[in-house]
């Protein structure tokens, strides 16, 4: 039995570890185009930024290494180059020439290959990409050489964590991105707070906004923008996405979709005796159905072991997991993460939901310390069916994501949660934790105890709602709602005549500060015959909902209109 892989790092080399773990007969060939095939690809950032010293320790395995654990034939330096996959053989492509290799069992995981768009200039040298280890020697020796500036192209995981190493270095660094906001992915109101985060690290952002040209330079490039802006730089980093490396084996007739491999559940290509893991290949989304490649390392892992058993174990092999794509980044103080669908996301999946927007402390708040956690989480509408969540924190995001990703995987409610028993002492959580209090916010929209109303509506609610606003005088007088009323919400029940006046028929949204109090106000206004409805999220939300437009939204109160 030959079983050759197409390439390493995440799945190629699970799927070849397991395969001799489960067949010590197996002859088993790695091929990898690059000079490492087993790297920490997901270290690169933190080498760039010196937090990682040691070139070395990017290198999780050798060839030498590989062989000597695993008796792996492991060759650096091949490129497969064709496959015929009815003659079950491959060509590979190395330094001495082209050869021919026959296999038993084929395994694709060539991954992706960065993005380059059509942009003029874009071949100078100062252009860099972030994907190897060489990438990342590149540009720790390019900003030991002397550089200042740096424009990183995109502000994605790997922009902004490569931003925020080389702003770690001294380097004055600017972030581009076509889209809204920074990390596209994230929900508005959660990535607002990650560019304040980056602003606050001295990284200047420009989203909403293109590369328009590179212009080549003696002595620094310029990046010209698509707004007219220019920005001079020393280093470009390139980092506006991924494309799956799957060209030989399209040619060879493998179906694929968009470049990205067509695999069953596992693993199987449409070729006989040919699977295929990773970057590469195309995911079924686990809460929406979309299909399109997942480059997170964890599924690619996992799948490559599956695919082992696959081979070696046909029949009692489990099924690829579709992957809900969970995922978390560093950037500054803070950490953003993400599991499950987003409201882009499920909007074009036309999957009904309702969003839940939450501020919990990640531990008791009489312990030092406390800091609020910003949740949102989907959930669909009808049964609560929990369909995505984000947060982002200074701590604790990590395991409340991490949570929440194994209840979606449950395919759980979000009632389910409240009953959760999750590890609680003063230093690290509360006795309702924030899982808990996501469960019971849920259930109480779900059952209509709690009615929500959201920052997106702000708009259309001008005239037709009377905005009440429950926080102290001290917070009303920080930034209000324009034309909004304040009652403390310890004074509402004997203030409600007011409230009756100034609505004069129409419908109350109340806000707060968090949703808590707003949420107390609704219950009493509801059952005093108020139409009535919570800010999700209150006034935290609201504001990083409208971002930089905050200040030209909301108005400071005078003593008066406080009175």
């Amino acid at each position: 039995m030959r079983i050759v892989v197409v390439g390493g790092v995440a799945g190629g080399m699970s799927c070849a570890a397991r395969a001799r773990r489960l067949d010590e007969s197996a002859e088993i060939i790695v091929l990898e185009r690059g000079a490492h095939v087993s790297f920490a690809n997901c270290g690169l950032p933190y080498f760039v930024g010196g937090e990682i010293t040691d070139e070395q320790k990017l290198l999780v395995q050798t060839p030498a290494s590989l062989r000597a654990a695993l008796a792996l034939d492991v060759r650096t330096g091949s490129d497969v180059v064709a496959v015929d996959t009815d003659a079950r053989q491959v060509t590979v492509r190395t330094a001495d020439g082209e050869s021919a290799l026959s296999y038993d069992a084929l395994v694709l995981s060539p991954g992706a290959t960065a993005l380059r768009p059509p942009l003029p200039g874009l071949d100078s040298p100062r252009v860099r990409t972030l994907r190897t280890v060489d990438d990342a020697v590149a540009l720790r020796d390019r900003v030991h050489d002397g550089a200042r500036r740096a424009v990183v192209l995109g502000a994605g995981f790997i922009g902004l964590e490569a931003a925020e190493a080389l702003a770690g270095q001294g380097l004055e660094v600017t972030v581009v991105e076509l889209a809204a906001h920074v990390l596209p992915p994230l929900e508005t109101e959660l990535a607002s707070l990650v560019a304040q985060e980056l602003g606050r690290l001295g990284i200047d952002v420009h989203a909403g906004v293109g590369a328009a040209a590179i212009e080549p330079g003696d002595d620094a490039d310029t990046v010209v923008l698509t707004d007219g802006s220019r920005i001079p730089a020393d280093l470009v980093v390139l980092s506006v996405g991924v494309r799956p490396d799957t060209a030989p084996f399209e040619a060879a007739g493998i179906v694929c979709e968009r470049g990205a491999i067509v695999v069953d559940a596992h693993g199987r290509t449409s070729a006989p005796g040919v699977w295929a893991v990773g970057d590469a290949t195309v995911s079924v989304d686990a809460v929406t159905g979309i299909r399109r490649p997942v480059a997170l390392a964890g599924p690619a892992n996992r799948a490559g072991r599956l695919v082992a058993d696959d081979i070696l174990r046909p029949g009692a092999a489990r099924a690829v997991p579709r992957p809900i794509g969970t995922a978390i980044v560093r950037v500054g103080e803070l950490a953003a993460a993400l599991a499950g669908a987003n409201r882009s996301s499920l909007d074009a999946a036309g999957i009904p939901y309702r969003t839940l927007h939450l501020h919990p402390n990640q531990h008791a708040g009489y312990f030092p310390g406390a800091a609020q956690i910003h949740l949102v989480v989907h959930v669909r509408t009808g049964d609560g069916l929990l369909l995505g969540a984000q947060a982002v924190g200074t701590e604790g995001v990590d395991k409340r994501i991490d949570v929440l990703a194994t209840a979606l995987r449950a395919g759980m409610t979000v009632t389910d949660l409240i009953d959760l028993d999750l590890a609680y002492a003063p230093p690290y959580g509360q006795a309702k934790d924030a899982v808990n209090l996501t469960g019971m916010v849920g259930e109480n929209v779900l059952s209509g105890a709690l009615a929500l109303w959201y920052a997106e509506e702000l708009d259309d609610l001008a005239g037709r709602a009377l905005i009440l606003d429950v926080r102290t005088a001290g917070e009303y007088a920080t930034g209000a709602i324009p034309g909004s009323l304040h009652i403390p919400h310890t004074e509402l029940r004997e203030r409600l005549d007011e409230v009756r006046d100034a609505a004069a028929g129409r419908p109350v949204r109340v806000t707060c500060q968090s949703g808590v109090r707003s949420a107390i106000a609704h219950r009493v206004l509801t059952q005093a015959g108020f139409d009535s409805a919570s800010l999700s999220g209150g006034m935290l939300t609201l504001r990083a909902w409208l971002g930089e437009r905050q200040s030209d939204v909301l108005t400071a109160p005078s003593v008066l209109q406080d009175a």
